[in-house]
């Protein structure tokens, strides 16, 4: 995957060593750093573009943000597509959590997925939510999962 920051600018270096040097930065700033990891994803015509972000938070302080776009030209029902971006969103999660851990941030995992039953996306709620929470993440699903339904929405 390649990253990017809001303003475009690539990521050159491994996410792991650019997440621990913004981890680094932020701390010795003073911010206390949460991270929220989610991915969103569009279909236009054939395509599904998705997107997943890091959201980094700093305590009453704003925060910013990664971003990895990346296609796909197969077709998926909607409950595959939503449990697709949990699937993106978990595998970024797993690589850091051991970083995350060694300097004590916290990690929430968000699924743009909606809690009511009346939504569509609701189908693939009690899979997305046993797979983030089995991975042993913090689960996090609209309305209070605004790094996919909010940050990840805004790059697709």
């Amino acid at each position: 995957m390649q990253w990017r920051r809001l303003n475009g600018q690539k990521i050159e270096d491994s996410l792991l060593l650019a997440v621990e040097n913004a981890i680094k930065q932020e701390q010795a700033a003073g911010n206390k750093l949460k991270v929220c990891i989610g991915t969103d994803s569009q279909v236009r015509s054939e395509v599904i573009e998705f997107a997943t972000v890091i959201v980094f938070l700093r305590k009453k302080k704003g925060g910013f943000m990664f971003i990895s776009n990346n296609k796909t030209f197969k077709k998926m029902s909607l409950k595959e597509r939503m449990i697709n971006e949990v699937a993106k969103s978990v595998e970024v999660a797993y690589s850091l959590c051991d970083l995350l851990d060694k300097y004590d941030v916290e990690l929430e995992v968000h699924a743009d997925i909606n809690t009511d039953p009346l939504f569509e996306s609701n189908t693939a709620l009690k899979e997305a939510m046993g797979y983030i929470l089995g991975m042993g993440f913090v689960f996090k699903a609209k309305p209070d999962a605004f790094a996919s339904s909010s940050c990840a929405d805004k790059m697709v």
